[in-house]
């Protein structure tokens, strides 16, 4: 019994050593969890499910018959016409298969009178008769897409102006049948073709095709093995020829650049000091106006700076002006409209040089709305301070008084005046946590910020922010480890497409801006360079599987509407007390 006691008390004594201080394992690997994974790369989609981008073609053309004797008459005996139909399916963006079904005729001459003499007989200039043929074909044949703008030049994206014309090679075999004749005559073919496709609109549904074609038999398609002067038949016979059609594409006509898949969570952890540390969560709001996300934010202005999070703290209008200020100033004198003069892109700035240049805050950053007003005496205050007129989102018969996604721009809202943001609650700012802490589910456990503060903190000044909020921020990002930061995107019902599948339709277009939303926001704090000592893993970006609140109200302007257009953040954090 003491012999045993011996090593039993070594433990215990080893056990109360290592107690002194709080050490756990170093990495544990804990459940997986299925989050999208997004991706910016243009050669890298999503493939859908099998009844996904399938379409229907038809084209009409002329070929000429590429024979033994080509070469004896014009050439305009050697033309036909023909008439092709088809059904295809693009697996990816850039390969795809189509199954076709053509018929037609192949007319040329032949020394021999062979099955396919027509009874017109052609002589030479030496005075050597040919018989004129006609051989009529069915033929049904199977061949490979390669979409070669979109393999050169990656996918373009749902609903883009890019890529409106694309040029497409396929390549297949058929088997072909002769009719017409009183023997029975089947042969394989071979088929080449190179299309050129012009879109009709972003959508992609329908496109206009000019193809040059190729279609190549075994040697004996005119009945021609042997020629009269005993010399072996062409290696192969063949049609060579342009045609025109139309190709519609039915939905689901386009791929995403998202994909499911397991990302393990890596919790790390670390020897704790002997004092216990300070640990906390805090939670903000960014909120958004209607149709924006910041995903395709302009402007396009080389060496400028592009940010959608600049942007909703700042609040320069659209990012556009009049490209012509004289014009401008002398349509104004004579109270002409301004739609059909051009505008041009303005960088984004951030909040403080925006409100020291033109004097405007930002998206819900304060009482005053962020549309600005088009008269005359409003575009000349703004063009004295910031140096030029600003313009609104000119989009067919829409104009936008806000930022707006170009994807979106076409789209119609439900009332005219939801073009404008005509009003605010603040709900960005410091001053508007009263009313998102009515309206959200906020954990009693968290601390809330506004986006202000979080933003000032970040960027280093904001209008709506609140400075001892923004102090105890700045603690937090300097002194603080960041364990995790969670972002979860949200948007409202609101939806006035029409058309066919329309419920689904607006589901995908809101789901897509929550998702969006959640990714701008999310960049912005992994590149903002405030949130030190943090590992990539720890960034996580919530996809739910209903990301959309129900709102009845046509306008996009109540607090409904704004309270539900926006992305919620958790940030999980400690701090060492030294």
């Amino acid at each position: 019994m003491k012999k045993a006691m011996i090593p039993i008390m070594a433990l215990l004594l080893v056990g109360g050593a290592a107690s002194a201080q709080t050490v756990v394992s170093d990495t544990v690997r804990g459940e997986a969890m299925v989050q999208p994974q997004p991706t910016d790369d243009h050669y890298r989609v999503v493939t859908n499910r099998f009844w996904d981008n399938w379409f229907v073609t038809a084209s009409v053309g002329y070929h000429a018959f590429l024979g033994d004797y080509g070469s004896v008459g014009d050439f305009g005996g050697l033309l036909s016409p023909d008439f092709k139909v088809g059904v295809g399916k693009w697996f990816t963006p850039g390969i795809g298969a189509k199954v076709q079904f053509g018929m037609g005729n192949s007319k040329g001459y032949s020394k021999e009178h062979t099955m396919f003499a027509q009874g017109g007989q052609l002589t030479t200039s030496d005075g050597t008769p040919y018989w004129e043929t006609k051989m009529k074909w069915l033929d049904f044949n199977v061949n490979a897409m390669f979409n070669l703008s979109r393999l050169f030049c990656g996918y373009e994206g749902k609903d883009s102006k890019r890529l409106m014309n694309q040029f497409i090679a396929s390549v297949g075999l058929g088997a072909l049948h002769h009719y017409g004749i009183d023997a029975q005559r089947n042969e394989w073919s071979g088929h080449f073709e190179l299309q050129y496709s012009r879109f009709f609109s972003r959508k992609k549904n329908l496109s206009l095709d000019v193809k040059a074609q190729a279609m190549v038999y075994q040697t004996n398609f005119d009945a021609v093995t042997l020629k009269s002067n005993g010399e072996d038949s062409r290696w192969f016979d063949s049609n060579v020829g342009l045609s025109v059609g139309l190709t519609y594409y039915f939905k689901k006509r386009y791929w995403e650049r998202c994909l499911e898949c397991e990302q393990p969570i890596y919790i790390t952890n670390k020897v704790l000091p002997p004092a216990c540390p300070e640990y906390g969560t805090m939670e903000f709001y960014v909120f958004f106006p209607n149709n924006y996300s910041g995903r395709d934010d302009a402007p396009i202005v080389s060496t400028a700076k592009v940010d959608a999070i600049d942007y909703l703290a700042s609040g320069v209008f659209t990012q556009k002006r009049f490209a012509d200020s004289e014009a401008v100033a002398d349509a104004l004198a004579e109270g002409r409209p301004l739609t059909q003069l051009s505008t041009e892109d303005v960088p984004t700035a951030d909040s403080k040089a925006a409100a020291a240049a033109a004097g405007t805050q930002g998206y819900e950053m304060g009482s005053a709305p962020m549309s600005l007003a088009m008269d005359a005496q409003s575009m000349q205050a703004f063009k004295d301070k910031a140096g030029y007129y600003y313009a609104p989102i000119y989009s067919g018969n829409r104009t936008w008084h806000y930022r707006v996604d170009s994807e979106t721009a076409t789209q119609s809202l439900m009332e005219a005046d939801n073009y404008k943001e005509s009003e605010s609650f603040g709900l960005n700012a410091h001053q508007g946590l009263d009313i998102v802490r009515r309206s959200m589910t906020i954990d009693p456990e968290s601390q809330l910020y506004s986006f202000a503060d979080v933003y000032a903190a970040i960027e280093g000044n904001a209008t709506g922010a609140d400075t001892a909020a923004v102090a105890k921020l700045r603690r937090i990002f300097a002194e603080g480890r960041i364990q995790f930061v969670s972002a979860e995107g949200l948007a409202t019902s609101q939806d006035n497409f029409t058309g066919r599948d329309a419920e689904s339709v607006g589901q995908e277009r809101n789901k897509t801006l929550a998702y969006n939303r959640a990714r701008t926001v999310i960049q912005w704090l992994r590149d903002s360079g405030a949130l030190r000592n943090i590992a990539p893993g720890s960034f996580s970006l919530n996809a739910l599987s209903n990301p959309i609140a129900n709102v009845s109200d046509k306008s996009t302007r109540g607090l409904n509407a704004k309270l539900n257009r926006c992305v919620k953040v958790r940030i999980s954090y400690v701090i060492d007390k030294k």
